[in-house]
């Protein structure tokens, strides 16, 4: 259904209350009490290997800010924020503060830095795709062992680049290879996800819910496949839903984005259809080749913006998704 509308040992601590914090920031950090600095131990794999159920890649650490809500020793519900090909900014900065007003705990996963990556917006392959899925087990499995975190509370929310991590951590196969044992995800909330990729037994997904949040204008990741794959899910009665948001285009979200503009160096793979054929190999159906970034489906020039409009949907949509799956007071 698619729904349409207008590391322990090694924690850097900030402990106390941001007021002063807060002026000099614009009130992100107004909802913490606490705010740690978690360096995560992970590994950078290509998406052939990923895909191929190798292990162990390049020995990285990347870094992720777990802010709390408020004191005490009570659990809480959290949300993974996992960023897009610009990296962390004021976007996930604006999710983590409403997050935490409703007294959810976010860790913003930073998967750039400790890779020496700024943006990959005009370079998709300095990155693999799926890679970054696998700093996202990693946070899983460091918030289900937080004292202050409910481990059976914990969704994970990314937004483009982030988004496809969020949509595709779901596939059982790719947590039975990569994922922490005994805990998955509560809630999956892709963020104009790209949706283009079919790969081998993607309708696996897990039984948790998940909602996907897409601009009907986005001509960076479009939303038609979105909708194909949403209807494949819910054919295989999975709890899967798309929202909509009439000539929203990609970045809605982002207040600090500004009108809609034109990015001319930004990558696209809008017009590749692609699909995982063999096991681990990622090709052009079309073609039938082996894909990459030198694909002639491949284009650059992509529109991104803010719509405040759809941003306050999406905020109501978000809210009233979590208010029920973690049954917040």
């Amino acid at each position: 259904m698619n729904i349409i509308r207008g590391t322990p040992g090694f924690w850097i601590v900030i402990v106390g209350w941001f007021a002063l914090i807060a002026s000099f920031s614009g009130a992100v950090l107004a909802q913490t009490v606490r705010l740690e600095l978690h360096p995560l131990p992970t590994t950078t794999l290509s998406d052939s290997e990923f895909l191929s159920g190798t292990k162990e890649g390049k020995p990285t650490i990347v870094a992720g800010e777990l802010r709390l809500p408020r004191a005490g020793s009570d659990r809480l519900p959290a949300v993974l924020l996992v960023h897009g090909s610009g990296g962390v900014g004021a976007r996930e900065a604006g999710w983590a503060d409403h997050l935490n007003k409703l007294g959810i705990a976010t860790f913003t996963l930073d998967s750039f830095t400790g890779r020496g990556i700024t943006t990959v917006g005009e370079n998709q392959a300095l990155l693999g795709q799926v890679a970054m899925i696998i700093d996202a087990y990693r946070a899983l499995d460091l918030l289900a062992k937080h004292p202050r975190i409910d481990p059976a509370r914990i969704a994970i929310m990314g937004f483009s680049r982030g988004g496809r991590v969020a949509l595709y951590s779901s596939l059982k196969r790719f947590r039975r290879m990569h994922g922490p044992a005994g805990v998955e995800f509560a809630a999956y909330l892709p963020f104009y996800a790209n949706c283009g990729t079919t790969y081998i037994d993607d309708i696996e997904i897990s039984d948790r819910p998940m909602r996907l949040f897409h601009g009907t204008a986005d001509d960076y990741n479009p939303l038609a496949p979105c909708r194909a794959y949403v209807e494949r899910l819910r054919a295989a009665g999975k709890d899967a839903q798309l929202i909509e948001y009439p000539g929203a285009h990609h970045v809605f979200d982002n207040p600090m984005g500004g009108h809609p503009r034109h990015s001319p160096r930004s990558q696209t793979v809008r017009h590749c259809a692609l699909q995982e054929s063999p096991l681990g190999q990622i090709i052009n159906s079309k073609t039938s080749q082996p894909f990459t970034y030198d694909d002639p489906c491949v284009e650059r020039g992509v529109t991104m913006g803010f719509n405040a409009e759809a941003h306050a949907q999406a905020i109501g949509d978000v809210t009233e998704f979590l208010r029920v799956t973690f049954k917040l007071k």
